[in-house]
């Protein structure tokens, strides 16, 4: 059982920057994989970006790489999206996921049994 906490959302102007966090509670997270899906109004949940515990591995989606970066503390068992040159079109809101490790392809949200409560994104321009 995991259980996840976002928080950090807020409103941003187009260019500027947020820092996201997902502080996660379990008796081991080392054989979880962290991911962060955004959902904006109308659209499909869409995948952002994800980090292995153990090893630390990334993966990201097209839209956010070179602009997003996901990393992780291991002694706060908190997980954290850096998100910078923010665009309108990063609207959305964000949500924190874990699913074990092999449960790929970790893009695919049907894959993922925990989900935080999610944070509100919002970029003006």
């Amino acid at each position: 059982q995991v259980q996840l906490v976002e928080s950090g959302g807020g409103l941003v102007q187009a260019g500027g920057s947020l820092r996201l966090s997902c502080a996660a509670s379990a008796r081991t997270l080392s054989t979880y994989v962290m991911s962060w899906f955004r959902q904006a109004p109308g659209k499909e949940r869409e995948f952002v970006a994800a980090i292995t515990w153990s090893g630390g591995n990334t993966n990201y989606a097209d839209s956010v790489k070179g602009r997003f970066t996901i990393s992780r503390d291991n002694a706060k068992n908190t997980v954290y999206l850096q998100m910078n040159t923010l665009k309108s079109e990063d609207t959305a809101v964000y949500t924190c996921a874990a699913t074990t490790i092999g449960s790929e392809p970790y893009y695919y949200h049907l894959l993922y049994p925990y989900w935080g409560h999610g944070t509100q994104v919002t970029v003006s321009s």
